[in-house]
């Protein structure tokens, strides 16, 4: 008699995520699972790195971070430089990335390490914006002194002659940085692009401006920077003139006049026509955030609907790598309704590759008094409840039969319609104390074909022990870790238990691969 191979043998699907099988005590005293150092740093690194938690300290989080980043960048040196390129691209994570390359390069050349990818390399992929090159070397000479090693010199040297033009100039190189675009050209010796021939005048004016800055000139190959000092030389009392003539929005955007730096050239209120001037040249992001400051200064509906196609359009909000949750913000913060479907439109492009799921789905939604924290009073900041509830709500919306439940000491079913605004089911949502995760899935567990978690896995002590364990064997749990905790509620790794961070694309993707039994490779692994 055949045992093994039948026609209802499936492979036993494996996640990146995994348990080491050693007991740890959760925050709130629950019995959870210790993770492999990999998976630890993996879930803390995408939970929103160097913040307060309820639970645990910003500083706390940070030498953990940097600990174990140091540890595996000798041990497991290519999956580190993996982890930390796709934290800064595909993660859009600037922070910890930036802070996990310097300490990728210290602790390499603390041991003498050479195997893996070189330290100039891991430098040079992680600067993806003209600012961070002086982000890093300030984070370098502020935690280790100021001198910086070769490898870190060579990397920013590299990222340099990538990100350093006109634009990027005026926006970035402030009296406000510790490090100017000049302090960094003279400390890492950066010479120009060959194949920009413009880069040598633009690096000669960095240097220029940073220590001549009365007599520097701009160079006349460079017409954003003389069309700037043209704008900057203006008297006062003919400035707002320039903003409301024929061509003034073409003339601010030539100059590379930032809505950011707008108000202070003009030395007075940004009004509908200093807006309306300024918004042809805005990020889709940038526009997103002062939606609430274009109803207040009266912006026109005819401009108003150009911005809201813009936030709107597939494509851009795509380009912007922006979180679901900064369409949830923008919507609190500017409530009129002129801007609400457009919010809704981009919320929903945000959420595109989420799983369109077969079968029943049980989607549990973690609304405990941990997940509400806020590391600030200011009662509009997003918290972790709300990124759980756009995601569960994202997810049950595009199951085939799926059943929503928000859980705490105690859980209740959030009802839905197919087809339903995002944005009004997440008014349905509250806020239910204590973490009884176990309790939940009990009562709302029915022979579904899967179950998904979203949460801080810091559930309180039960009777029934893991809430996981509540659900046949056979049936995949998957939790959603928002917050990158050491313990876990449960295993992952196998036996249809599988634990993600964040909450990204290749996040999203990994369920419909586990369910065709393929295993899960780290998002950045091919």
């Amino acid at each position: 008699m055949a045992r093994f191979n039948t026609r209802t043998t499936r492979a036993q699907p494996k996640s990146a995520v995994t348990s080491t099988g050693r007991i740890l005590r959760t925050y709130e005293g629950g019995r959870g699972q210790e993770r492999d150092p990999r998976s630890e740093l993996f879930l803390l690194a995408v939970s929103h790195f160097a913040q307060n938690t309820f639970y645990e300290s910003g500083a706390d989080r940070d030498d953990r971070f940097a600990r174990l980043v140091r540890d595996l960048a000798v041990t497991d040196p290519d999956w580190t430089a993996g982890l930390l390129g796709w934290l800064r691209g595909e993660g859009h994570l600037r922070t910890a990335s930036l802070v996990g390359a310097a300490e990728y390069v210290h602790a390499r050349l603390a041991a003498g390490a050479t195997d893996g990818p070189s330290n100039r390399q891991v430098v040079d992929a992680v600067l993806q914006r003209p600012d961070e090159p002086g982000e890093l070397l300030a984070y370098w000479t502020s935690t280790y002194g100021r001198a910086v090693p070769k490898p870190v010199k060579r990397g920013v040297a590299d990222a340099v002659r990538r990100l350093y033009h006109a634009k990027s100039l005026l926006k970035y190189d402030t009296a406000s940085k510790g490090y100017r675009f000049g302090d960094i050209l003279n400390l890492v010796h950066a010479a120009p692009d060959p194949d920009k021939p413009w880069q040598g005048e633009l690096f000669r004016y960095a240097l220029d401006r940073r220590h001549n800055p009365d007599t520097a000139v701009p160079p006349a190959s460079l017409p954003v920077l003389t069309g700037h000092r043209e704008l900057m030389a203006l008297p006062v009392a003919e400035r707002r003139a320039v903003v409301t003539s024929p061509g003034g929005a073409e003339r601010l955007a030539a100059a590379g006049l930032t809505w950011e730096a707008l108000a202070g050239w003009l030395q007075g209120p940004m009004d509908r026509a200093a807006w309306e001037a300024v918004i042809p040249s805005m990020g889709a992001m940038a526009l997103v955030r002062n939606l609430r400051n274009f109803d207040e200064a009266g912006v026109s509906d005819e401009v108003a609907a150009r911005v809201a196609a813009r936030i709107s359009d597939p494509e851009q909000v795509a380009r912007s790598r922006q979180f679901p949750f900064r369409y949830l913000a923008a919507h609190r913060h500017a409530p009129s309704l002129r801007w609400s479907y457009p919010l809704e439109q981009a919320l929903g492009h945000s959420l595109a590759n989420v799983p369109a799921l077969p079968g029943r789905t049980l989607v549990l939604v973690d609304r405990s008094g941990s997940m509400f924290w806020a590391p600030s009073r200011d009662r509009s900041e997003l918290t972790r409840a709300d990124a759980a509830a756009i995601f569960g709500t994202a997810l049950a919306l595009r199951a085939a039969d799926a059943d929503l439940v928000e859980f705490g000491t105690t859980s209740n079913k959030v009802p839905f319609r197919r087809g339903e605004s995002v944005l009004r089911i997440l008014e349905r949502f509250g806020n239910l104390g204590g973490t009884d995760t176990t309790d939940a899935v009990r009562r709302h567990y029915t022979k579904h074909d899967r179950v998904l978690i979203v949460t801080d896995e810091q559930y309180a002590p039960n009777r029934h022990g893991d809430p996981t364990a509540q659900i046949p064997a056979h049936v995949p749990v998957y939790t959603w870790n928002l917050e990158g905790y050491r313990p876990g509620h449960g295993p992952s790794g196998t036996g249809n238990r599988h634990t993600f961070g964040g909450l990204s694309d290749a996040a999203f993707r990994m369920v419909p691969l586990l369910e065709a039994a393929r295993d899960t490779r780290w998002p950045w692994q091919a």
